[in-house]
């Protein structure tokens, strides 16, 4: 670091404390300014990255690590988000009485962060509403068209690491912000340069009571066919989230047997002590419901990440070959599953649609059903707004399967299926393997896989993806490569967006994308293999592809 810039960054640091309301993140900046003027280069490295820049606003709204300074999560940022917001909306609405609805979660800060944003829309003459407590991100994307507010605010990190917290933003449609609307509020925001340019009441706003909360439950407990079986023994787990009561108000509601909570599991905890990574998805988060149903021997097992949105199934599995005899199903599985689900359930107008990262079988099945499918960029943002939509899904463990209700993904709904699902074809003899067999027999075996590349420096994405554009590969795993789509570039199907796709010779396709929430590349994998009369043989050789083709790519995409 420079003299010049370090002088710079202090003083920026010091503007910063004299401006944050929040006096531990202004005593958190004052020991760093300390440290660096007696000559500590971490803390100075510390400093420069707090001060490199503001926290992007953009169509995941704010996320980042809490702490001091523009690139952090805090009570500065916030407020001016907050502020910035009621701006657009109200120069969009041409009226100052918008309505705003405000959940959050519980990690560290949520509460404070929809205290400041509910005060901030107070204070510029807009109405309020605040969750009764922390609660699920579904619930206040219902809030939203349930109680008619022009915008809701989920105060959220959703499945990242506990030292993160993030603010998502909803229009009065139900759905996530998208271009140019989060370019407009950024715009807003800037207007605001300052927690003092703000102004906060400290009251004013409405709490809500659990009334919003039975609403939901009511129409979540909806969502499963009345004369259905309701015979099933379900372990769950809300990883240290805020999930659990909904999801067990919910069953209880449409007919079930209360699922068996993981105890140690159940309540919200903000440092999530019991896993290393509270997402589902990642290797471990579910192994203590996973030892649980190993001794209670229930029929599935369900998980929901920390703010409940994504919903993870696991199902017993003899030729799994795990410890406890249990195999969490993938994002695509699960996702076709609920598409089966929807496809039988269709009107001949409906549509059915996932992104562009996830299994192309919901296709080949919607085609078999002729039933139309649409493809979207990555994100419920996107797939939400699809026109006539009745069932919308990404690999990521996110599932919409009622949009008239919640026009987002949603892990407590998603369950109430999957449970309907299993408890069905269990009073028939039968399991929701037999259906992915079903399926694949039907329509070829679509097996996917993916890694991510984490990075400490996200200039390193930038760099793998510029290598890739200057030298493509041509042959993958010793397949050629017969087809290349740059996402980037203008003119195609969707919306342009950073990533490349590539089509193997034997069908094999290949995606790599920056993540849009965390400091990751990701690559997607998909081998479609059809079946003749082993499905068995059909599987080993769709694994050998993957396998195959992974390897090449992790070497591709080394940092």
């Amino acid at each position: 670091m420079t003299e010049a810039s370090d002088l710079s960054v202090l003083d920026e640091a010091r503007a910063w404390v004299a401006d944050d309301p929040d006096p531990a993140t202004r005593a958190e900046l004052e020991a760093l300014v300390a440290a660096a003027e007696e000559g500590d280069d971490t803390a100075r490295a510390d400093l420069q990255d707090r001060f490199s820049g503001l926290l992007e606003f953009g169509t995941a709204g704010l996320r980042g690590a809490l702490g001091a300074g523009p690139n952090r999560m805090n009570q500065v940022v916030v407020r001016r988000a907050a502020a910035g917001l009621t701006a657009y909306l109200q120069e969009t609405a041409g009226r100052a009485d918008v309505t705003v609805v405000v959940g959050f979660d519980a990690r560290h800060q949520s509460d404070v962060f929809a205290r400041d944003t509910a005060g901030a829309v107070v204070a510029a003459g807009g109405r309020a509403m605040v969750l009764p407590r922390a609660l699920p991100t579904p619930l206040l994307a219902f809030a939203i068209r349930e109680l008619g507010c022009d915008a809701g605010v989920m105060v959220t990190a959703s499945h990242n690491p506990p030292q993160d917290n993030g603010y998502k933003v909803y229009l009065g449609d139900g759905s996530q912000i998208v271009p140019p609307a989060d370019a407009d509020i950024s715009a807003a925001i800037g207007r605001f340069p300052t927690a003092a340019s703000v102004a906060v009441e400290t009251d004013g706003w409405e709490t809500l009571d659990d009334e919003i909360l039975d609403a939901y439950v009511r129409e979540a407990a909806a969502v499963v066919d009345a004369g259905t079986s309701r015979d099933i023994a379900i372990v769950h787990t809300s990883l240290h989230g805020v999930g659990d009561e909904l999801l067990q108000k919910a069953f209880v509601a449409a007919g079930f047997t209360a699922p068996q909570a993981v105890a140690e599991q159940r309540d919200p905890d903000p440092d999530f002590p019991t896993v290393s990574f509270p997402n589902p998805e990642e290797p471990g988060a579910i192994d203590a419901a996973l030892a649980l149903a190993a001794q209670s021997r229930p029929d599935i097992v369900i998980a929901n990440d920390p703010d409940a949105d994504r919903c993870a199934v696991a199902v017993p599995d003899a030729a799994a070959g795990t410890p406890t005899g249990w195999r969490m199903l993938r994002g695509d599985e699960v996702g076709a599953l609920l598409g089966h689900h929807a496809l039988r359930h269709a009107a001949s107008d409906g549509v059915v649609a996932c992104s562009i990262v996830s299994s192309q079988l919901l296709r080949a099945m919607a085609v078999k059903a002729a039933v139309r499918h649409e493809e979207t960029l990555t994100g419920f943002k996107w797939i939400s707004r699809v026109p006539g939509l009745v069932y919308g899904y990404e690999e990521a463990l996110g599932y919409c399967v009622a949009p008239e209700m919640v026009r987002d993904k949603d892990g407590i709904t998603a369950a109430l299926v999957i449970a309907e699902m299993a408890a069905t074809l269990k009073a028939a003899g039968r399991s929701l393997l037999d259906v992915l067999d079903d399926l694949a027999r039907e329509h070829g075996v679509h097996q996917t896989d993916s890694f991510s590349v984490r990075v400490d420096d996200l200039s390193l994405i930038g760099t793998i993806m510029q290598r890739l554009r200057a030298e493509p590969p041509s042959v993958v795993a010793g397949q050629s490569v017969s087809r290349v789509d740059d996402l980037a570039a203008p003119g195609g199907e969707l919306p342009p967006t950073e990533g490349l796709r590539y089509y193997l010779a034997d069908g094999t396709r290949v995606i790599v994308r920056p993540s849009g929430t965390e400091p990751k590349l990701k690559v997607y994998l998909e081998a479609v293999v059809p079946v003749t009369d082993d499905l068995a043989a059909s599987r080993a050789e769709a694994t050998r592809r993957l396998a195959a083709v992974r390897a090449e790519m992790e070497r591709l995409t080394a940092a």
